[in-house]
């Protein structure tokens, strides 16, 4: 017993030291307060401080989430001694961070990686970062700007580099020389000037080196062959003067070589074939001359190999022929016998056989990257190889399946893609003479369209048809107007020897590791080929022709009769031929809907959904059920005018693609319905952002106000000169702009466009506008050419620096209006008091002014004096100077008399009741605000009186 009480005490001492030691290992308030700076910089917000970052015993997983895959890392390591512990590591991949680079990681000083892959971070790389021991740093695929800091070359414990996939600028820094432990660095994907830095020789230590689509300009540095270690070598997209083939030979343990695109020059250098560790060896896109030499048959375990897009000579060697499994290698087409003359050509790229719209699309799902024969008149061939690839692809690496929600009317085709690493071309063989066109479907489905690290990825490839390049760097996401949404590229070819080929390459631009290493190369949705002629019967096949006539009398039958019942429907007594003329003129490039479709969209047209009411009836919003949201314009059945406008703007919209107007989905004619289905903008329009009720005003900044300009511009230049129709809008106005969730603007309403002839610009038609905006040459006379748009686009752009409508008075004593204030200020000499007060002075005096000006330039009397479109575009953009000659020509008091003939020719309008009007005559012609034959705006502003008189 005594001994017992003797013994217990020591125990209880032993005891109390260690628990003593235990709870004694905690980290400094000085680091625990750097990750608290470090959170905020980053927004990390899930970092519970309530317990120790470095308890390993915690339950807590704040710190530590071991849980997840490598790519998704979440984790904070500390090294502790008996004492106390530092924090040594922080990874924290794919964590949706959308802050900035903190400068306070300095202030943990015995931190050695540093892994921010992935996120959505942005700022600069913080100088302060040169003190610490960093051994990993890692900031691949994120928003990171600036330059390289030179104090980075402080860190010569440094051991990994990665700056892939950002927006780095500014050469890279000589002091980088110093990082003699570097083993790997891959900074491909940035916007770095100069050329690769001869510093890299100091780098023995490197085992992969990447460069690719960087910025950086060639040649490629001799100094290259001093890192003998390296296993993977890649450098593509050189830019500068040729080179020859640098200096490899003692690389003894090189697995990848890829010097794609890199100007060089000479002949293959003999001495690869020793290198027999080679699996990648890619050359291709260079100015490499002669034969493939006899030395390379000895490279017995390459997988892949590429010489296209060079100069090469000669046979191709047997052992080449011997390796068709691993090399990619096009079969000669020359020998190819078709099964039949084909008239058109559709390729669901990437998936299975699917009938879309009556059109059998054949199946595209072979997984291998050689020739594929399709059996069906086409074959295609998939070249290249995705290097460092992290993708499980559902069906393989080449073909890829969407899993997120698509923003498309017709999903079907867009839910598959194929993939090409580097060249991916579709070869028509059997194809019946004749003009064709060729409609390639894209959709990005491989990126995301919100604020994470997946929406930074940027596809880049070009587009070649026949051979030539068609489209340089095209960009799906840019073109689409965002990941998960569909463009179709349209080309026009003609068919002589039965053969077309389409080919899509990509030439080392855009990302490479997001959302995973190896997402880059072309992609595409699928390719259809359509002739622009009456294919012939088959020869021979009788049955057939009975189809065809049987096919024919069928849906004329079916016309008629939907055609009667929608005359019957309307009460319109129009003559049926001319009906189903106007159908079968129509050439239609969108989708058609189903009246049940739009139906259960719109919830059957739930007054709730109404957005407004146009001219021909209501807007109403709606849903489809891939959760695509509409507008849908509908139609009214009481306007005996309805038919003919629906038709007019669907012959019009239809041939129209462009980022700055309103794109049209589809229409439905069903159930004595006509309806167009339009993208839903959900910003409204520029009239009800700037000057509709307060409720409802949006704040636009300055540079806002000025892009909205420029798009409107761009717009109607592309209307008026760059389509292939010359189209002038006649009713451009604050409402007709909608606005999307960017505030990028989008011209509405083309129900009242009309073609137009360089020789016959008088027009005898109805005059159709909004008075207010309406040059006076066409509301006078009917004199419609395209400076009838250019005059109200005048008119919007001083809406847009005002901040109010042209019709809105002033002053309640002193009717005066935007334009005749305009007018006043100028000749004051006092233009800048046009600026929108709620700017205050934060705005470009300049820029502002020069806007004004060409709102002036625009809004001239005669039309011969008023710009085009394009040089609008051009001196909002700055390319060219406002003509200061004209502008000083301006006198605005020789167009008074003008003016009172157009207060006299609206005045005589009014009392004959000719017009809606709504306002009276006080001013000048710009008075009116009503349209005399509006198509209706997809979302019209209600404007009240009482608002409108109660601004100053």
């Amino acid at each position: 017993m005594s001994l017992n009480r003797l013994i217990f005490p020591y125990f209880l001492l032993v005891f109390l030291i260690l628990s003593g030691f235990a709870s004694s290992q905690t980290l400094p308030k000085e680091e625990v307060d750097a990750l608290r700076a470090v959170a905020t910089a980053l927004k990390k917000s899930n970092w519970n401080f309530s317990v120790d970052p470095c308890d390993v015993t915690s339950s807590d997983g704040s710190w530590r989430n071991l849980t997840v895959t490598k790519l998704f890392l979440d984790v904070v390591t500390c090294n502790c001694s008996s004492t106390v512990c530092h924090v040594t590591s922080i990874v924290l991949k794919a964590q949706d961070l959308q802050g900035y680079l903190p400068k306070e990681f300095a202030q943990l000083p015995f931190l050695q990686e540093i892994d921010l892959s992935r996120n959505y971070l942005n700022g600069s790389i913080p100088p302060e970062w040169g003190t610490l021991p960093l051994v990993n740093l890692s900031l691949l695929a994120n928003r990171i700007s600036g330059s390289i800091p030179k104090e980075i070359g402080n860190i010569t414990t440094l051991k990994e580099l990665i700056l892939e996939s950002n927006q780095i600028s500014g050469k890279v820094p000589p002091e980088l020389g110093n990082l003699q432990n570097l083993e790997r660095i891959r900074i491909s994907d940035n916007q770095f000037t100069g050329t690769i830095p001869d510093f890299i020789q100091n780098w023995t230590k490197l085992n992969k080196l990447a460069i690719q689509a960087s910025g950086l300009v060639g040649p490629i540095p001799s100094a290259i062959g001093s890192l003998v270690k390296l296993i993977d070598l890649i450098i593509s997209d050189l830019y500068g003067p040729s080179s020859p083939f640098p200096p490899v030979q003692n690389m003894t343990s090189l697995r990848t070589l890829v010097l794609r695109n890199s100007n060089l020059t000479g002949e293959l250098p003999s001495y690869l074939g020793s290198i027999t560790t080679l699996k990648t060896l890619d050359l291709s896109f260079n100015k490499l001359s002669g034969p493939i030499p006899a030395t390379y048959g000895a490279l017995s375990i390459v997988d892949n190999v590429y010489y296209t897009g060079n100069m090469l000579s000669g046979e191709v060697p047997s052992w080449m022929v011997d390796i068709t499994d691993k090399i990619s290698n096009v079969s000669c087409l020359s020998n190819y016998k078709c099964p039949k003359t084909f008239y058109g050509l559709h390729i669901n790229c990437g998936g299975t056989e699917l009938t879309v719209n009556g059109t059998k699309f054949d199946a595209d799902i072979w997984d291998r990257g050689i020739f594929y024969d399709s059996r069906n008149g086409w074959v295609s061939s998939n070249t290249g190889n995705f290097l460092d690839d992290e993708r499980s692809a559902p069906t393989g690496a080449l073909l890829w399946t969407n899993t997120s929600e698509l923003k498309i009317a017709e999903p079907l085709l867009y839910t598959h893609a194929r993939l090409s690493a580097i060249s991916l071309t579709y070869y028509a063989l059997c194809l019946g003479k004749g003009n064709y066109t060729v409609n390639l479907h894209f959709a990005e489905i491989m990126f995301s369209d919100n604020e994470t690290y997946s929406s930074l990825g940027r596809r880049f490839f070009d587009i070649y048809i026949q051979g030539k390049l068609e489209v340089k760097d095209f960009d799906i996401v840019n073109e689409a107007k965002g990941a998960g949404r569909a463009v179709i590229k349209s080309f026009p070819v003609m068919i002589t020897n039965g053969k077309l080929e389409i080919r899509l390459y990509w030439a080392g631009k855009g990302t490479q590791a997001i959302p995973t290493r190896g997402v880059y190369g072309s992609l595409i949705s699928a390719v259809s080929v359509d002739p622009n002629f009456i294919p012939p019967d088959e020869p021979g096949t009788g049955s057939y022709t009975c189809k065809v006539v049987g096919a024919v009398v069928a849906s004329m039958v079916f016309l008629v009769l939907l055609i009667g019942v929608i005359l019957w429907w309307r009460g319109c007594f129009r003559p049926r031929s001319q009906m189903e003329k106007d159908f079968k003129n129509l050439d239609f490039q969108i989708s058609s809907f189903s009246l049940k479709q739009i139906k259960v969209a719109t919830d059957n047209f739930d007054p709730a959904n109404k957005i407004g009411e146009g001219g021909f009836g209501p807007v109403h919003k709606g849903k489809l059920t891939d959760g695509t949201v509409i507008a849908v314009k509908q139609l009214s059945a009481k306007s005996n005018q309805g038919n003919r406008e629906f038709l007019n703007e669907i012959g019009m919209i239809s041939a129209l693609q462009h980022p700055h107007l309103v794109k049209l989905y589809g229409c439905c004619v069903e159930g004595g319905q006509l309806l167009l289905i339009y993208e839903y903008l959900v910003n409204n329009s520029l009239a009800r952002a700037l000057f509709g009720p307060r409720e409802s005003q949006i704040w636009l900044d300055w540079p806002i106000r000025q892009k909205i300009c420029v798009g409107i511009a761009k717009g109607l230049a592309f209307l008026h000169e760059e389509s292939r129709l010359k189209i002038v809008h006649r009713d451009i106005k604050a409402t007709n702009v909608l606005l999307d969730k960017e505030l990028n603007p989008k011209i509405s309403d083309f129900g009242l466009a009309k073609l137009y002839d360089d020789e016959n610009t008088h027009m005898s038609t109805r005059v159709a506008g909004t008075y207010g905006y309406m040059a006076p040459e066409y509301a006078m006379r009917g004199h419609l050419t395209d400076k009838v748009d250019v005059y109200s686009f005048g008119v919007v752009a001083l809406e847009i620096v005002h901040g109010g409508s042209n019709t809105t008075s002033r002053s309640k004593v002193s009717p005066f209006y935007l334009l005749d204030w305009v007018h006043f200020l100028w000749e004051q000499n006092k233009l800048m008091e046009v600026v929108d007060p709620r700017l205050g002075t934060d705005y470009n005096r300049e820029e502002a002014m020069k806007m004004i000006n060409i709102g002036i330039l625009c809004t001239r009397q005669v039309p011969s004096d008023r710009p085009s479109m394009s040089t609008v575009v051009s001196m909002l953009e700055g390319h060219s100077a406002v003509d200061v000659e004209k502008l000083l020509e301006a006198s605005f008091r020789k167009d008074e008399e003008s003016l009172r003939s157009m207060k006299k020719h609206y005045a005589l309008m009014e009392m004959t009741n000719v017009t809606d009007q709504t306002k009276t005559f006080d001013g000048p012609f710009t008075l009116s605000s009503s349209s005399t034959a509006n198509a209706g705006d997809l979302y019209p502003v209600k404007l009240d009186s009482a608002y409108w008189n109660s601004r100053n």
